[in-house]
């Protein structure tokens, strides 16, 4: 068999996939610069927005007493989607504190939950703000703060943290 011949029957390289043979698998992180101020100002915003109640389970008693009802019936479990969010908030916020420590300033590692938890935080403040059923005013300060942390994790690389090595 000629070389032309078997150049020309190669198959197709997208008919199949190759092995991957890179060694390094750990944890995708974002290093970022965050200070101190700037944390404690999401935490206040983080605050001022946990207080929100979207649903109107809170101030509508009638609301309540129906969702009540509803979970005794039949067993339905009270999920509001706007409590997981909370939750998440607050988990990448004691990551960055955890990260940054006691100091002023640090590099905190944001990971591609913090990344996505950071976008729903924003899109979440801009839709209680627009709402015009809920009131949510906010410190234009600390929306910016946030806007700028989600910034730099979104220019920012990737790199892995704790990768496998050679031996693992």
């Amino acid at each position: 068999m000629s070389l032309e011949r078997v150049f020309t029957d190669l198959p197709d390289p997208g008919a199949h996939t190759f092995p991957e043979y890179s060694l390094p698998r750990g944890d995708p992180v974002v290093p970022i610069a965050v200070t101190r101020e700037e944390l404690s100002t999401v935490l206040g915003l983080y605050e001022t927005f946990r207080t929100v109640d979207p649903t109107g389970l809170d101030s509508n008693p009638v609301l309540e007493a129906a969702t009540t009802y509803m979970e005794r019936t039949f067993g339905v479990p009270r999920y509001r989607p706007d409590e997981q969010l909370q939750d998440d908030i607050a988990s990448l916020l004691n990551d960055f504190s955890d990260d940054l420590g006691g100091r002023t300033l640090g590099v905190v590692d944001a990971t591609p939950t913090h990344h996505r938890t950071l976008y729903f935080f924003l899109l979440s403040c801009r839709g209680y703000y627009n709402a015009p059923h809920i009131r949510f005013d906010p410190d234009e300060g600390a929306v910016e703060t946030l806007y700028e942390i989600y910034e730099r994790v979104t220019e920012q690389d990737v790199y892995l943290k704790n990768p496998a090595s050679v031996f693992e």
